[in-house]
């Protein structure tokens, strides 16, 4: 029998934690598999061991492992293959499928798109873009965000745009935020490229409200419908074995 693990970061933010199960439980509603189960790499229960067990305990034979993660950088190359290698030792028996993390797509950069429109309906070239990243030391990380920073501004048409992290890589936020604010633009848009709330969006807001309303915070992704047709999409790519078996 068929099922679909999902496997999100995980946070210490109770209100970060609850919006990603929010999340997962609408996606579970929409994907007609019988069972469904929720887990997170870190900080946050159920545990990918746990979730996986649950799934077996309820008679999968067969396991999509769906990752609720932007891009890919060492928890999805390194961590999560790690945990479920292991959980394939322990269950030999049991099929295991891992879909890839969501990547740089033309439907997130349209709902991104949106979400500044909506944050800033009169957005002007005289505005600056910052988009702030989780960070990682992976180059592919920053290959990534320089697609996302090409995507925005082709759809935009804003010429001033940058991007900077919260961890593990540079410029940090608050470098790029006070090189955006020496530039003398018209607003800085703050764009967090996070799904949820949590402990790192918490940062970025606070920097936000406290030169406010020079800077505009945009909302986070999972706030755009458009986020789950993405997940959605996965599983369907997963289910039709375009992932990693393991």
């Amino acid at each position: 029998m068929k099922a679909i693990l999902y496997v999100g970061h995980g946070t210490r933010s109770k209100k970060g934690a609850l919006e990603a199960k929010m999340f997962i439980e609408n996606i579970m509603k929409k994907i007609p598999i019988q069972i469904q189960e929720m887990s997170f790499l870190e900080l946050t229960s159920p545990s990918i061991d746990k979730g996986f067990h649950q799934c077996v305990e309820r008679g999968a034979t067969e396991i999509m492992i769906v990752p609720i993660f932007l891009l890919s950088a060492g928890h999805m190359k390194k961590d999560i293959p790690e945990v479920i290698g292991g959980l394939k030792k322990k269950y030999p028996t049991v099929q295991v499928t891992i879909g890839n993390a969501f990547g740089v797509q033309k439907e997130i950069l349209d709902a991104l798109a949106q979400l500044i429109i909506l944050a800033v309906q009169d957005l002007s070239h005289d505005d600056a873009l910052l988009i702030v990243g989780r960070g990682s030391s992976d180059p592919d990380i920053q290959r990534a965000f320089f697609e996302i920073e090409e995507g925005i501004k082709k759809r935009l048409k804003i010429t001033e745009i940058s991007t900077c992290y919260l961890a593990a890589a540079k410029p940090t936020f608050q470098e790029g935020l006070h090189g955006m604010l020496a530039k003398k633009r018209k607003r800085v848009i703050v764009i967090p490229y996070l799904l949820f709330s949590g402990l790192l969006l918490s940062e970025v807001t606070h920097w936000c409200q406290k030169f406010a309303p020079k800077i505009v915070q945009v909302e986070p992704l999972s706030r755009h419908d458009a986020i789950q047709n993405v997940v959605i999409r996965s599983v369907l790519e997963t289910k039709r074995g375009a992932a990693l078996q393991v």
